[in-house]
């Protein structure tokens, strides 16, 4: 199948030619002619599997094909859980809309509304926001959704994850009833079919991405090895298997710190990445990244969606994440687009429940290999995860770092800066800290 039979028009189809594609991913096939036929839909979508064309393309469409005269209005809404996927939500819409005269706009934290709001002025058909941003220009009276024709909700089970659920809801009070709702999530937890059953109005459901499965063509593998020796194996791995671009995943963001520090002084080009980086930092970070300037990218879990990075062919989880949900998420970084990648996971005794809980989740046991010279010591014992107890049974702990439930998102993570009080604020400092 082609795109051109999907009932895109030539503007559309040009672009995605510029772009160096020819053909639609399962998503892309299955989600953009009810989109075109404006449906509301339901979708179960992982990152990379090119969701976000898959509803960028068809949105397009139906905007260029109603433009309304006089002024530019906001038409369509993206909400996203973070600033890194908003960006990239709004250079998909630049890349796809190249040959249409459509204004877009990302509106995010860790940086300053005034050009944000000076923009909003001039007006803007496609906005791409995070909703504690949004919702400070909905209290500035600098955005106006009451003409919204489109909603996309992206990554839905993520800002359900992050205690956006009441901001999402001060969001929808803004909109017109009237609207078409599209509603992308990797997981179908009841939280967010609950969601969608208060949001959408006889969807279109499609699934091309099995509940929490891990993509095929990443080959996952299990290294045992000692607390004190994770550093040095990954080290090791890096410079023996020459890997030249590694996304490595931590649980805090201290520990993120230390370990690009550490990885430094072994010789090995490293930034790390999370939220209490300023957006300058994470995006210059992300950028040499990409660029190959950076060898090793060290992120905590809000690095996990978001981060589109073509052809990247190393994951490691050099801490297991609380959530077994969220391993899913991190390999996800690799093995996009159909490209093989490989994710590797060091596992100390502390972290023999929490990988129980991530094979468990895939059906699986992972391989397991014992590499020479990092031998795990049997005379060690196992140790609370680092801030909080051992998580028992797949149950993560509640309270302390490394939790499954962030707080209050910080600017960076798409909240509102220096907010205080409220009651969302209270639920999302009560969801624990993570990132």
């Amino acid at each position: 199948m082609s795109f051109e039979s999907l009932g895109l028009q030539a503007e559309l189809l040009r672009a995605v030619a510029d772009a160096g594609y020819d053909q639609p991913t399962p998503v892309q096939r299955l989600a953009i002619p009810p989109i075109l036929a404006g449906r509301d839909m339901l979708a179960g979508a992982q990152t990379g599997t090119g969701k976000t064309a898959g509803f960028t393309l068809p949105l397009l469409q139906r905007l260029a094909a109603g433009r309304p005269a006089g002024a530019r209005a906001v038409r369509a809404l993206v909400l996203t859980p973070t600033r890194e996927l908003a960006a990239q939500v709004q250079d998909s819409v630049v890349t796809y809309g190249r040959h249409l005269s459509m204004k877009s706009l990302a509106l995010f934290g860790g940086v300053s509304i005034n050009p944000q709001i000076t923009a909003l002025r001039r007006g803007v058909d496609i906005l791409v926001a995070t909703p504690g941003r949004l919702l400070d220009h909905a209290q500035q009276g600098s955005v106006d959704l009451s003409q919204v024709e489109i909603l996309v909700l992206d990554e839905a089970d993520r800002m359900l994850d992050m205690g956006f659920i009441r901001d999402i809801r001060r969001v929808l009070k803004l909109l017109p009833a009237k609207r078409q709702n599209l509603l992308f999530s990797a997981t179908f937890s009841p939280d967010i079919r609950a969601l969608a059953d208060g949001l959408l109005h006889d969807p279109e459901r499609i699934d091309v991405a099995p509940r929490n499965t891990a993509a095929e063509l990443i080959d996952q593998k299990v290294h045992p090895v000692d607390r004190a020796r994770k550093r040095e194996l990954l080290s090791w791995l890096i410079g023996s298997g020459d890997w030249r671009q590694v996304l490595v995943f931590t649980r805090t963001k201290h520990g993120a710190n230390r370990l690009a520090e550490q990885l430094e002084r072994d010789g090995l080009s490293a930034a790390a990445i999370h939220g209490n980086k300023s957006q300058g930092a994470r995006t210059r970070a992300l950028a040499d990244f990409k660029a190959g300037k950076v060898r090793v990218l060290v992120a905590t879990d809000i690095a996990a969606r978001g981060l589109d990075i073509d052809q990247l062919p190393h994951v490691v989880n050099y801490e297991l994440p609380q959530v077994p949900e969220d391993y899913v998420h991190r390999i996800g970084r690799t093995g996009r687009a159909g490209r093989e990648g490989q994710a590797v996971s060091l596992v100390c005794i502390d972290e023999h429940d929490l990988l129980r809980g991530i094979e468990k989740l895939l059906g699986r046991k992972l391989p397991s290999e014992t590499l020479a010279g990092f031998e795990p010591d049997p005379r060690v014992r196992a140790e609370p995860i680092e801030n909080g107890r051992r998580a028992r049974g797949g149950k993560p702990p509640r309270g302390g770092a490394g939790q499954p439930r962030p707080a209050r998102p910080r600017a960076g993570e798409g909240g509102r800066p220096g907010q205080r009080g409220g009651q969302a604020s209270r639920s999302r400092r009560r969801a624990g800290a993570r990132a």
